[in-house]
């Protein structure tokens, strides 16, 4: 029975993460030199009242380290292109 629960949890985890990897991509599929710049994504996330620590590329997304309003730890995920939000969670 133990073995039962512990493989139940650790498939539904598997399926939480795939979620989110799918999740990341939406929004993103984007040809490559139709994106803005690291430094304009840098700027518009500033202007977003983000404290920008790194950014990097993710599934085809620029994820965006930050500090924000309220002085927590964010990783915000964006469109390349337009630099809107497409999702976002607590960074690690």
């Amino acid at each position: 029975m133990k073995t039962f629960l512990l493989a139940t949890a650790l498939l539904g985890l598997f399926a939480a993460g795939a979620a989110r990897a799918e999740d990341e991509g939406k929004g993103c599929n984007v040809p490559k030199d139709k994106w803005m710049t690291e430094d304009a994504m840098k700027d518009k996330a500033k202007a977003m009242g983000f404290d920008v620590r790194r950014i990097k590329v993710e599934n085809g997304c620029y994820e965006v380290y930050a500090i924000d309003a309220k002085g927590a730890k964010v990783e915000t995920i964006f469109n390349p292109q337009t630099g809107e939000p497409v999702g976002s969670e607590g960074a690690e």
